[in-house]
């Protein structure tokens, strides 16, 4: 909790191409040259602008409710910092389709086409916000599918959905997976005619 909250003090410099405005309810609005981000930010914390700096000051009205607050600090200048990074630079998240015959195709500007060993298609329609390119995967990965936006909850939230389509299997591996997560695979299923316990 300690480390947290210091980090939470910590003031986020705003870059000069960006605008920010603190409204009224807690709501901060961040304009920069890749779009627009409008987001409230939690409880018991105050925005403070100082020049160029933003900084997260905490709004406690009992001591009891202090850690809470910490909390609540550490999360606030979180969202601050990826709302300057996401509207300057962007996010990504890579998906990795490994197995045969599995394939992803995009459709238009906001539709992916996959084929995931189902008897049909699944589309898969993107939010707005949310952009996607496909290209072609090396060694097991047969496809690997980068979503962009400038809100990174959003990107981490729509690869989770993505993922959750054809989730990795325990025992081969196939399925859709993020591209830097490691799958422990289990031991085969023994039985008669099979391959026992061989990786």
């Amino acid at each position: 909790m300690a480390d947290f909250s210091r980090v939470g003090r910590k003031p986020i410099e705003i870059p000069p191409q960006v605008k920010v405005e603190i409204k009224e309810d807690g709501v901060v609005r961040v304009e920069g040259p890749k779009g627009v981000l409008e987001k409230k930010m939690p409880p018991m914390v105050k925005i403070v602008r100082e020049g160029n700096l933003l900084k997260v000051e905490m709004d406690v009205p009992r001591k009891k409710l202090l850690n809470k607050a910490k909390a609540f600090q550490g999360l606030a200048r979180a969202l601050l910092n990826n709302m300057i990074i996401g509207t300057t630079q962007g996010f990504t998240k890579a998906l990795d389709i490994v197995g045969l015959g599995y394939k992803a195709e995009l459709r238009g500007n906001d539709e992916i086409v996959f084929s995931l060993g189902y008897s049909h298609p699944v589309i898969f329609k993107l939010p707005q916000g949310i952009s996607a390119k496909v290209e072609k995967g090396t060694g097991e990965v047969q496809v690997r599918v980068i979503l962009s936006g400038i809100d990174k909850e959003l990107v981490g939230q729509v690869a989770a959905n993505i993922r959750k389509l054809r989730p990795p299997d325990p025992y081969k591996g196939k399925g859709i997976r993020y591209a830097d997560e490691v799958i422990l695979l289990k031991p085969g299923k023994s039985g008669k005619g099979g391959r026992g316990g061989k990786k």
